[in-house]
């Protein structure tokens, strides 16, 4: 809509870890202990930890806590509320209850807090605050850090929080480097030093720009432009994603949810979803605890209709299988759905053969593979239903039985009849195996998630489109405006200035320059 083209979403604590490390030269090796480092990024509205390990030329998240509510604006917060009480006593004002002289003391106050972080006092003053009134005040920053203890003590949850995702100590942690325009507060480094048992902090990265940095490393890794030393870099998931789908009728007893993908799996990751089934089916995806998500963030993510799905030829179910991958940007989709079955094939064997497998009946043969064996070629597939088929193929191979003789049955009672009447002969020279054959196809899937449509994008962009051109056409009037202020006050003064000026007063009579003033006074 914007008109920018994205070529990779990435965490903000992956980017600030990104710009760290793919500068390092010093990484251990492959075989080595990771060098393990914590990035506490304090911005003006949030806060948050993550811990990263790193070896040459590769970066994996280990994990993150944030405080999406701490930041910079509750410590300018605490020192408003300071300066309210003391100018209501002093002033009679009361600066919350007028929104310009608000904003008018939160930038003063924004000013006074970056000069107590490296003086210990400094003074605070806002000239015809409202009322036409005058405000002024001085401030310690031991008094600032009484007014910040209340809030110190929230800054040491995350750190707590991603230590015990990670399940370290704070002794497993090589360095601590401190980002975001907050991290200059001393008494916030202080808390974060004293956490750690006084380990020294690092501010080796530009505390603003780290994780513009970072985006700017990971699009030239992408670009075929710019030639950068190869680094692969390993995100985790921070908000668990589940799968729900509609009870089948044929299974009493199924479960009808699963978190796939849950915090802090590897990401870019692709798990393997196994249904058994006789219809078509949907299911849903959407974050599995919603009270994570910023703001009022729809948990939805997306629904999912599997079609072509049938029972097999014995009226079984068919395993259907979907893939469902988290790519490199953190988007959901099921990429791929497809369907596994199993079919008996008969086949001729020459004598010697069948003689060695003689005492094997080819309905035990038919049922030599077992459910069991079928979970296990699925290796590391998620079930998302543990429900096995209606029938083993030994019950069905039994049932078989009954109805039909064997063929080493038939050849036996052939071999007497004719031995009856004195045309005995040898036995026929092949007889049959039975085999199993996997066959797979394709599923066709049908997605809906909560992305914009293309109508409604080309909409968005319009409305952008036509907001840009009300912008410019502002701009431009001011611009034209000033132009023409300039022109009318230096047309003015060069009526009363001498030729040698640039003027032409010589060149204009008494009622000329009156006229002239007086036009441009008008306008």
């Amino acid at each position: 809509i914007a008109g920018i083209k994205v070529l990779r979403l990435i965490n903000e604590t992956t980017a600030t870890a990104l710009g760290y490390g793919i500068t390092k030269l010093e990484l251990p090796g492959p075989e080595e202990k990771p060098r393990r480092t914590m990035f506490v990024d304090i911005g003006h509205s949030n806060y948050t930890a993550s811990i990263c390990e790193f070896r040459k030329g590769e970066l994996k998240v280990v994990s993150t806590a944030y405080d999406r509510h701490f930041g910079g604006r509750n410590f300018d917060k605490a020192i408003m509320d300071h300066f309210r009480t003391e100018w209501q006593e002093k002033y009679k004002i009361d600066i919350y209850s007028n929104p310009k002289a608000r904003v008018r003391a939160a930038a003063a106050v924004e000013k006074l807090k970056k000069v107590l972080s490296a003086n210990a006092a400094a003074p605070i003053s806002v000239e015809s605050i409202m009322e036409d009134k005058d405000v002024s005040g001085f401030l310690k920053r031991d008094e600032l850090e009484n007014l910040m203890k209340p809030l110190l003590e929230r800054c040491t949850k995350p750190l707590e929080q991603a230590l015990a995702d990670a399940k370290l100590k704070q002794e497993d942690i090589d360095f601590v480097e401190l980002v975001g325009g907050t991290s200059r507060v001393p008494a916030l480094k202080q808390a974060v030093t004293d956490f750690f048992g006084g380990k020294t902090l690092n501010f080796t990265l530009n505390a603003d720009e780290a994780i513009a940095r970072g985006c700017a490393f990971s699009c030239a890794i992408l670009s075929p432009v710019f030639r950068v030393r190869d680094f692969s870099v390993q995100d985790v998931v921070n908000y668990p994603i589940e799968f729900t789908w509609e009870k089948s009728p044929d299974i009493p007893d199924e479960d009808t949810s699963l978190t796939v993908f849950n915090r802090g799996n590897a990401m870019p990751s692709t798990k393997i979803l196994t249904f058994y089934r006789k219809q078509p089916f949907d299911l849903e995806a959407k974050y599995a605890k919603p009270d994570m998500l910023p703001g009022k963030m729809n948990p939805w993510i997306g629904r999912f209709s599997v079609k072509g799905v049938k029972a097999d030829s014995k009226d079984d179910f068919m395993i259907c299988k979907l893939k469902a991958r988290l790519n490199l940007h953190g988007v959901l989709n099921v990429e791929q759905g497809y369907y596994v079955e199993e079919q008996e094939v008969e086949e001729p064997v020459p004598e010697k053969e069948g003689e060695k497998n003689a005492d094997v009946s080819t309905d035990s043969a038919v049922g030599s593979v077992s459910v069991s064996n079928r979970k296990e070629r699925e290796g590391e597939d998620f079930e998302a239903s543990e429900f096995s088929t209606e029938r083993t193929d030994t019950e069905r191979a039994a049932k078989r039985a009954k109805t039909e003789p064997s063929l080493t049955s038939k050849q036996a009672m052939e071999t007497d009849d004719k031995a009856a009447n004195g045309e005995a002969k040898p036995p026929a020279q092949k007889t049959r195996k039975v085999k199993k054959q996997v066959r797979k196809g394709d599923l066709p899937i049908s997605s809906g998630t909560a992305s914009l449509t293309d109508e409604i994008k080309n909409q968005y962009a319009e409305q952008e489109g036509q907001m840009i051109s009300q912008d410019k056409l502002v701009a431009d009037t001011e611009e034209r405006k000033n132009e023409l202020e300039s022109e009318i006050y230096s047309t003015r003064n060069k009526v009363d200035e001498p030729y040698e000026s640039n003027g032409y007063a010589e060149f204009c009579s008494e009622e000329e320059k009156a006229a002239i003033k007086d036009k441009c006074e008008k306008l």
